[in-house]
């Protein structure tokens, strides 16, 4: 397949903690092979308040301090517009999934908009947001974890990013199952063992009796994917 370069933008205050990400493993290989490019611009950079401040009071009270609206809009008014899309990481975004990955590895260039304190002013999500995500019922104390992860899971979709493409079909949540149980050798330890018939050398059995366990192990972790494959069927 053919393996266009993918550009990731991410909009923080903390560029140290989405660089240290890439100096390791797939996506350092990908980003030395050229198949990705990051660049992190700092919000403070574009503040023009004397002292670069970023954050106010919340209008009509409230704790904590808020993403004022200047320099995020200063930002990404910074940012070449064509082939851009931008994504926010939110709360109350829609949940993140491996489909949200797959259509996501089609763009160009995604803007990831990392907030902090206690988020970001709502009208600079409501001008720029063509996406918002959440990775999940939780809060963190930034967006920089969020976007690394939705940043890991589209780059694993990119062409020639992995050493096994294929190996992407048997993941978790590509046919919305679970990925089946895995086993290495030796074959026996500590009185359990790899079931025999992965060892058969018959493909087309291996292959039924994955597709039992993928739906056993979903059965079982997550129900309600279950019943969505039950119900698509």
């Amino acid at each position: 397949a053919y393996a266009h370069s993918m550009k990731y933008t991410f909009a923080t205050l903390f560029p140290d903690l989405i660089s240290f990400y890439f100096k390791e493993s797939i996506l350092c290989r990908a980003l030395k092979n050229g198949l990705i490019s990051i660049e992190c611009k700092n919000p403070r950079d574009y503040s023009t308040n004397r002292h670069h401040k970023t954050d106010a009071p919340l209008c009509g009270g409230g704790a904590g301090q808020l993403m004022n609206i200047e320099p995020l809009d200063n930002l990404l008014n910074s940012i070449n517009k064509n082939d851009v899309h931008i994504v926010f990481l939110q709360p109350s975004g829609k949940k993140f999934t491996q489909n949200d990955a797959k259509n996501l590895s089609l763009k160009k260039h995604i803007v990831f908009v990392c907030g902090r304190y206690e988020g970001i002013d709502e009208r600079v999500i409501e001008k720029w947001a063509d996406e918002i995500f959440s990775i999940g019922d939780f809060i963190l104390t930034g967006g920089e974890l969020a976007a690394l992860c939705l940043c890991d899971s589209i780059t694993r979709n990119l062409p020639n990013v992995l050493g096994n493409h294929e190996s992407l079909s048997e993941e978790s949540f590509n046919n919305v199952l679970l990925e089946a149980p895995s086993f290495t050798k030796p074959l026996l330890y500590d009185n359990m063992s790899v079931p025999s018939v992965l060892t058969s050398g018959n493909h087309s059995k291996i292959k039924f009796f994955k597709k039992e366990l993928s739906l056993l192990k979903t059965k079982y972790y997550r129900p309600d994917l279950y019943i969505d494959y039950k119900f698509k069927k």
